[in-house]
């Protein structure tokens, strides 16, 4: 076993989609105990009825605190957050109550690690319908998860171990994008970035790479203004704060630069722009982190999948590397924090 296996927390994601599943297998794997102590937010129940279906051998164990945890292969420790009724939530089908309990295990879990009972957050798939027939005003766990820790400026990362990029803005219409990228909003990314990559990847002197908005970064104006008048202010910026920034960047080479080994990281300004080269090349396992927050907080890269949805037909790649990562910025971070005492 590692010197040092952080607690972390694993919330079951969607009662009625593949969350549940993702967990049981993810844990079936004695690799994770070896770099961690897993503890599942979910429902103890549901997690039986779900282990029967699997026809797994995992021993379920409830516990009301980390501190009651056993964290061994064969044995799930889990806090058991709700209490749903089997048979009345049919796979693929959320109700207001699978919606309220999809929220409260993240929200438990959040209140652990603010309160240093567990080192870290893994978060499993949510679904935005659920999230609204709760009542819930979130479009999904990032912003539910900032509001709940008073955090108003985060970033998306998605990372694997071939390529890392950050976004500028995430879920929005392409036609919108000019107007929100702006110099301020880059360069707080790029802050974001350098610090996390420092203190929870273990990286001293991160290399980033900005993404140009406009093909061939503008063409000199010929294709657009955005690189000249809005991202080579904030690299500017940055650059005065010794951070170690390139850029605008043509989209069409700079991710290959990053998969051979250039950057440790690219700033996208939208979306797609960031997540077509990463799924691309990490569509099995990659992980959605998320940069800024006062806690450690990971996330599969998928969604509920409620077509494939108590079919046992789910992998767990994702969710594993998640823990993993999870745990590698837990170590990274107590390891800053003794490096400072």
């Amino acid at each position: 076993m590692k010197i040092h296996r952080p607690v972390v927390g694993i919330t079951m994601g969607d009662p009625v989609g593949i969350g549940p599943e993702i967990v049981l297998k993810a844990l079936n794997d004695e690799a994770v105990f070896h770099e961690c102590r897993p503890l599942v937010f979910g429902d103890s129940g549901w997690l039986e009825y779900v282990s029967e279906t699997l026809q797994s051998r995992l021993r379920l164990n409830p516990v009301d605190s980390p501190a009651e945890g056993v964290f061994e292969p064969g044995c799930v420790d889990v806090i058991s957050v709700s209490d749903l009724s089997l048979g009345t939530s049919p796979w693929g089908k959320p109700t207001r109550q699978t919606g309220l309990a999809m929220v409260a295990y993240i929200l438990r879990a959040v209140e652990a690690a603010g309160a240093g009972t567990v080192d870290a957050v893994v978060t499993s798939p949510i679904n935005k319908k659920a999230m609204a027939m709760a009542g819930v005003d979130f479009p999904g766990h990032t912003e539910l998860i900032a509001h709940r820790t008073g955090t108003p400026k985060v970033a998306m990362m998605l990372a694997g171990k071939t390529l890392r990029v950050v976004l500028v803005t995430i879920h929005v219409p392409i036609q919108k994008v000019p107007e929100m990228i702006t110099p301020q909003r880059i360069y707080d990314t790029i802050l974001l970035t350098d610090r996390s990559l420092k203190e929870r990847f273990g990286i001293p002197r991160p290399r980033l790479a900005v993404a140009a908005l406009n093909p061939h970064a503008g063409e000199g104006g010929m294709f657009g203004d955005e690189e000249r008048e809005i991202i080579t202010p904030a690299l500017e910026k940055a650059g005065e704060e010794s951070i170690q920034v390139s850029g605008p960047h043509p989209p069409d080479t700079v991710f290959y630069q990053a998969a051979q080994g250039r950057f440790d990281a690219v700033i996208c300004m939208y979306h797609d722009q960031g997540l077509i080269p990463f799924k691309l090349l990490h569509f099995e396992d990659g992980v959605n982190t998320t940069l800024g927050l006062p806690i450690i907080r990971t996330s599969v890269d998928h969604g509920t999948a409620y077509d494939i949805a108590g079919s046992g037909k789910a992998a767990p790649g994702s969710l594993k590397a998640a823990v993993f990562m999870a745990a590698e910025q837990a170590r990274n971070f107590k390891s800053q924090i003794s490096d400072l005492k």
